[in-house]
């Protein structure tokens, strides 16, 4: 072994900034698809985070409301750099999908469907479809050792694929079996410990274990920071027509969003449409296709309505402005969760029970990362899923004369370049875009 070999410095800010921001511009395709992408670069390519850590963090998102991925870049961001960091991630994760569902809502809002942006991004749904897949065996075959962490991911996966209990019953009864038999998931929950050198923040972590207390205090401040900039346009804009009715709604789906953007979709749709008529059901489609398909958060989809709403009552200025504003009150709470609760997390990180509870999450949350992976898989591979009940079950069947060929043949491309021929991330969606953009247009559909 060469003894000159230094060990891999500590990331430096400007290099994580370089990071975040691939992330936000690779982020399609909903959250399970996002948090595999981070998985890969923060974990396994650069070694920057421990599995441990990584699915310790995942597992308080997964209690929080609001987007789980954006909080989840948030956490980690801010373990890495501080509240600058956490900023920075949280920021950078959002903002290309901000930026380009703004222009496609303008553009929808001003010409109409966008079917060019369709035919280019559905290859990129096909591929990160494979992504997702490819995460969900690794985090599996790590985070679940022994039969117990199996059994509470199949019951999870079944509880919300089979019987739509709801989310946050899911992750809570998952915590709770965890907390009171923490010996039976003391061998998995956090995954066995990658052979070789610790992750650097681990590793700087058992160099100086004070660091995590002394960046709690300014956490606290920022987080109460983040709640005074959420609240402070709510309060100013109340009662203030269009704008005020956006900064409160909007605000109310930040804190009751347990589940993420696919929990509350159905309630946005319905008093968007229906309470507020600030656009039509067909619209409302439109744009929960158009964030399907961009980078960033599925929930970004609220950011089209607001557009749409300030956009009737003020034209394009007045659309901006109530994009903007949905963005705003929708995703500064997550970074007030995440600075208020994160230096708590942390203080917890072994303690036996509370470790136990979070791995009985962590278990869970294999299976509801599998749920979004069936979910997202069937929306990809058919035209048409629909939900059948057959008395306490409630399934998502999609109808086999919907099946879209195309779909299933890019997935396959999609699996050989990332599998079989080991191209990577980047060029394996490289080339499934361009292939799903040319049969797109090939077959003008």
């Amino acid at each position: 072994m060469d003894g000159s070999r230094e060990a891999p410095a500590f990331p430096t800010f400007r290099e994580a900034l370089r990071v975040w921001l691939r992330i936000g511009l690779l982020s399609f395709g909903g959250p399970a698809a996002q948090i595999a992408l981070m998985h890969r670069e923060v974990v396994e390519e650069r070694h920057w985070i421990s599995d441990a850590r990584f699915l310790h963090a995942l597992n308080f998102c997964m209690l929080l409301p609001g987007p789980e991925a954006t909080q989840l870049a948030t956490y980690l961001g801010w373990l890495l750099h501080g509240v600058k960091g956490g900023v920075a991630a949280g920021v950078l994760f959002l903002l290309p999908g901000v930026a380009v569902m703004m222009a496609l809502a303008l553009v929808y809002a001003t010409l109409g469907e966008v079917p060019l942006v369709a035919a280019l991004f559905f290859g990129l749904k096909c591929a990160v479809l494979v992504v997702v897949i490819e995460a969900l065996l690794r985090v599996a075959k790590r985070a679940l050792k022994g039969a117990a962490p199996w059994l509470l991911a199949a019951a999870a996966f079944l509880a919300l694929f089979a019987f739509a209990v709801p989310f946050p019953v899911v992750v809570l009864g998952a915590a709770l079996i965890g907390y009171a038999i923490p010996q039976t998931f003391a061998a998995g929950g956090h995954g066995a410990a990658r052979p070789g050198p610790p992750a650097l923040l681990d590793a700087m972590l058992a160099a100086d274990p004070g660091r995590a207390a002394r960046m709690a205090p300014v956490a606290r401040r920022a987080g109460l920071a983040a709640l005074v900039l959420w609240l402070w346009p709510v309060a100013l804009l109340m009662g203030g027509g269009v704008f005020g009715d956006i900064a409160w709604f909007f605000s109310k789906m930040a804190v009751v969003t347990f589940g993420g953007a696919y929990a509350v979709l159905a309630y946005v749709a319905q008093e968007a449409v229906e309470g507020y008529g600030w656009l039509t059901a067909s619209e409302m489609l439109a744009g929960l296709g158009l964030a399907e398909t961009t980078p960033g958060p599925l929930i970004l989809v609220l950011q089209f309505v607001g557009f749409l709403a300030g956009y009737r009552d003020g034209g394009v200025a007045g659309g901006i402005a109530g994009g903007l504003l949905t963005v705003w009150v929708t995703f500064a709470p997550c970074f007030a969760w995440i600075f208020l609760g994160a230096p708590f997390v942390e203080r917890l990180h072994d303690q036996p029970r509370l470790k136990g509870a979070l791995a009985g999450v962590t278990a869970a949350v294999v299976g509801v990362v599998a749920n979004l992976a069936v979910w997202f898989g069937l929306r990809v591979a058919f035209a048409r899923v629909e939900t059948v009940g057959f008395g306490p079950l409630s399934l998502g069947l999609p109808d086999p004369a919907s099946l879209v060929p195309e779909a299933v043949a890019l997935t396959l491309l999609a699996a050989l370049c990332l599998f079989g021929l080991k191209l990577g991330l980047l060029r394996t969606l490289a080339v499934t875009a361009a292939a799903g953009f040319a049969l797109r247009m090939l077959l003008g559909v």
